[in-house]
């Protein structure tokens, strides 16, 4: 279980099966009702623990509904991370880890609900559950080392390139959630990130993505 070493802080001396309890419970309470509905009461009395003990760990509910974002989220960076240092191709690494994306939330379409209906962009935002930097330093050295090599389109800088890359990713999980999560996530999946990748690549790299592939194709 992956957690921010901050939080790891303030929250010693909880005992780990009772974080485990109130994190279900917040799964369970978040992702079926906005924020400003669920009280922290109702957090206790699901988690079967004190009101006080909920606020000795965690004070507020939009910090403990970010304390639990740090362990849902921090467990795909970590996921993310290992994967993105064992290959070394730039489209493969992208491919991989949209893959990642997108089969974490089919699996956890919880904490999905969640990053749409109950967290608060303008509070999220000035917390590292957001910013997730160690994922982002080597997502961002990714893509940087992309253009630099002459793969990934110079037009745009590696933050927009990067904006584009989860913009569709994160599009794809909340149309998903939309529309009832009637097919898998996954599905079709290859070559929604083909087009992605045509639109990433640099034009070379593009032309080459979309060269036909037929019998008469010169190798």
């Amino acid at each position: 279980m992956r957690i921010s070493e901050s939080r790891q802080r303030s929250l010693a001396g909880m005992d780990a099966d009772t974080r485990r309890r109130v994190e279900a419970a917040a799964l369970g309470l978040f992702s079926s009702q906005e924020l400003h509905k669920v009280k922290l009461i109702d957090i206790a009395t699901e988690a079967r623990i004190s009101l006080q003990t909920v606020y000795k760990y965690y004070g507020s509910k939009e910090t403990l509904l970010l304390s639990c974002m740090d362990v849902w989220l921090g467990d795909l960076a970590q996921r993310i991370i290992d994967h993105l240092q064992a290959i070394e191709n730039h489209k493969d690494r992208l491919r991989k880890v949209f893959r990642l994306l997108l089969d974490y939330f089919q699996t956890n379409p919880q904490v999905a609900r969640i990053i749409m209906s109950s967290v608060y962009l303008d509070t999220w935002r000035d917390d590292d559950t957001f910013r997730q930097p160690e994922l982002m330093t080597l997502f961002l050295k990714v893509l940087r080392d992309g253009r630099n090599q002459g793969v990934l389109s110079q037009e745009v800088d590696e933050t927009e390139l990067l904006d584009i890359f989860l913009g569709v990713a994160t599009r794809r999980v909340s149309m998903w959630l939309v529309r009832g999560q009637q097919t898998s996530l996954t599905t079709n999946s290859a070559t929604v990130f083909e087009m992605l990748w045509r639109a990433m690549a640099a034009p070379a790299e593009s032309d080459r993505a979309a060269a036909p592939r037929g019998r008469g194709t010169p190798a």
